[in-house]
């Protein structure tokens, strides 16, 4: 190869190496651009508030993984990915719902508590929050409500409708092949033995009990008196109560969960100092 011919190699070698760059570098600032308009994107979506994490609870409460409503597994795994996404500093839980199973709830509250082990969970209560809703409230670390909002409703209930009489003047027969006598005890076609009623009476008596009682551990300063007949209780009235913490809309609340880890500490600290000095 003569000394021009190696020359012209080296300068086409250049030019390759240049373009061969040039397309990395293109590359590059394209994966960054849209690394930047994801990250972007998550701390500019309306559930994402300045590093608040906003989950909403709506509706009834059930058991389930359909993201259409407030069921149990789709909500908790919310909360868990909120808990575990660094770039998210505090939830706020907004909470505008009747109620729904025990079951439900306590499925939720555990998420809850998974979800506090990491950082602060605030609840911002809606037009309504009882039931099953106020015990996952419970469960957080402050609650805000509206002057009227209504929550409490602390209580559980199974409902039997009989329609014997019902499907009798339509000529309608029930014919249940069963094993044991109870199997096809709240069925509408029959009304309930006094045995059976016992029974689920002493249910729904024991799930009550756990309920009243988990949500005095949580808040302390509620008394029994206030909350064992199920009634519902107006948001300014529930403060009183001690059920909930201040009256505020969701935006303050947020505004309260972004300032919470401070908040927070210093109650933590004079926790600490006040069992310190006893």
């Amino acid at each position: 190869m003569s000394w021009l011919e190696s020359e012209i190699k080296k300068i086409e070698n250049t030019k390759r190496d240049k373009k061969r760059a040039a397309a990395m570098y293109f590359a590059a600032g394209i994966v960054i651009a849209l690394v930047a308009c994801i990250v972007f994107s998550m701390l500019c979506s309306p559930g994402n508030t300045g590093g608040v994490k906003v989950i909403r609870i709506e509706g009834e409460i059930n058991v389930g993984s359909s993201p259409n409503g407030a069921n149990s597994e789709y909500i908790g795994s919310l909360i868990r990915s909120a808990a575990d996404d660094p770039l998210i500093e505090a939830i706020v839980l907004r909470i505008n719902s009747p109620g729904g199973t025990s079951a439900a709830g306590e499925e939720i509250i555990a998420d809850v508590e998974y979800a506090k082990t990491k950082k602060p969970v605030i609840t911002s209560m809606g037009a309504q929050a009882t039931s099953a809703a106020y015990h996952i409230s419970a469960h957080t670390d402050r609650i805000f409500a509206n002057p009227d909002t209504t929550t409490a409703g602390i209580g559980t209930i199974m409902l039997f409708y009989d329609k014997s009489r019902a499907y009798e003047r339509e000529g309608v027969v029930a014919e249940p092949i069963k094993s044991v006598e109870s199997k096809d005890a709240g069925s509408d076609y029959r009304a309930l033995t006094a045995s059976e009623k016992k029974y689920l009476q002493s249910y729904i008596d024991a799930g009550g009990e756990y309920f009243i009682n988990d949500i005095l551990a949580q808040r302390p300063n509620v008394k029994r008196e206030d909350i064992d007949d199920a009634r519902i209780i107006r948001g300014e009235d529930a403060i009183e109560k001690g059920l909930v913490d201040e009256i505020g809309n969701l935006y303050q609340a947020i505004e309260y969960a972004k300032n919470c880890r401070n908040i927070l500490g210093k109650e933590a600290a004079k926790t600490a100092e006040a069992t310190s000095e006893n």
